[in-house]
């Protein structure tokens, strides 16, 4: 159940965020200028790379790495192939990862590794291994961690992850640096998630950087900086203190409450910010949801709307005391497309409106304004980010 009164006070949001989840959301703007920052003084606006990469490989844990690794493969997989490696191990925890390089990776190719972390073993191996197979390393990742010494001890390039404009720890501060916090900012970053927003603007502005410097998508500093003031704007619309009717991200948690989101698709960035939306509620606010492109989503997905995702009882007892019954759970369709509706072209939009409604399932959509592709990224990722916030703080279940 989502208490919905709790959208409308800023400051029992406040309270409940323990994990300074709002404050990450909001901060993504500064978050990106910070990372522009950073990524001009490791020198990567003035780098002059001899041609592209045969092909480029992303290494990182969590969903903010995967993310990164999905955006630039949306923006850059026609030019140049982006391939996630996915880590193996036995348990989830950083230590226990380990990621592999494919077997024909050589001197021609790229590797970035992205983490908020830092610590991990298997990555510095990675790092060791894509060197002795004379591959360029570039990596994201909080200064003085291992990962970026690493890095750094087999000649390629760190890029300091962008820090909290907060103030809050960060991984790869020493413990000096952490014992100087007060309790309750060590309490809001030891419970915070890897996945919260803000780390994804941090880790992926700087490879955005590289792509464009490399030729492989058009992302200057000028872009880059346009995409944070776009990213204010979208904390402007979705803060805690803007009512919810006025609200796109509060508006879109109170319409997912007691639903099975299926999240459809169009559009290369709308692909991108499904996926991060999914993986968001799902990290973020426990919430289920299930991702998927158009025009595929709808067959996919048709069973699900002719049907009752909760598995209703066809043997119902009409007779029996419905009190203590849970309640059901319906499906929603949330239509994510990054142009707008008369950008004409070919568009799976219409059908799957005409199917949600054949269906008496409530749809939802949300396009960006106008704008590039970074644009767009900013208010459909910017907008979903907070929503998987406002629907974690207001559970009540």
């Amino acid at each position: 159940m989502l208490d919905e009164s709790l959208l409308e006070d800023p400051e029992a949001l406040a309270r409940a965020d323990r994990r300074g989840l709002l404050r990450g959301a909001a901060e993504a703007g500064a978050r990106v200028r910070t990372a522009i920052r950073h990524a001009t003084e490791a020198g990567l606006t003035e780098l002059k790379p001899d041609g592209r990469p045969r092909a480029i490989l992303i290494a990182g844990p969590g969903t903010a790495a995967a993310c990164v690794a999905n955006v630039l493969d949306g923006l850059v997989s026609a030019a140049c192939p982006v391939i996630r490696l996915a880590p193996t191990g036995v348990a989830p925890a950083a230590g226990a990862l380990r990621w592999a390089l494919p077997g024909w990776v050589g001197p021609v190719d790229l590797l970035l590794i992205a983490t908020p972390d830092g610590s991990e073993p298997g990555l510095s191996l990675l790092a060791e291994q894509a060197y002795r197979r004379g591959c360029t390393v570039v990596a994201v990742a909080p200064a003085r961690t291992p990962i970026a010494e690493s890095v750094e001890g087999s000649h390629g390039l760190t890029v300091p992850m962008a820090a909290s404009p907060y103030g809050a720890y960060e991984g790869g501060h020493d413990e000096a640096a952490r014992a100087a916090l007060s309790y309750e900012a060590r309490r809001v970053e030891d419970e915070a998630a890897p996945g919260a927003p803000g780390t994804l603007w941090a880790l992926l502005v700087p490879l955005l950087v590289l792509m464009d410097r490399t030729g492989l998508t058009a992302a200057p500093v000028d872009a880059l900086q346009r995409l944070a003031d776009r990213l204010d704007r979208v904390a402007e619309r979705c803060g805690p203190a803007i009512a919810t009717y006025g609200n796109p991200a509060k508006t879109l948690a109170a319409e997912l409450a007691d639903a099975l989101p299926l999240i459809w698709t169009e559009g290369r960035t709308a692909n991108v910010a499904g996926r991060r939306f999914a993986a968001g509620l799902a990290e973020l606010a426990g919430h289920a949801a299930l991702a998927a492109e158009l025009p595929e989503a709808l067959p996919a997905h048709g069973a699900l709307l002719a049907g009752n995702p909760a598995g209703g009882d066809d043997t119902d007892d009409f007779f029996r005391d419905r009190v203590d019954d849970p309640a059901a759970l319906r499906a929603r369709v949330v239509l994510l497309r990054d142009r707008p509706v008369d950008a004409g072209g070919l568009t799976a939009a219409p059908a799957a409106r005409e199917l949600a409604h054949g269906h008496d399932v409530a749809l939802s959509e949300l396009e960006p304004e106008d704008g590039d592709e970074l644009d767009a990224l900013a208010d459909l990722i910017g907008i979903t980010d907070f929503t998987a916030v406002y629907l974690s703080l207001a559970d009540r279940d």
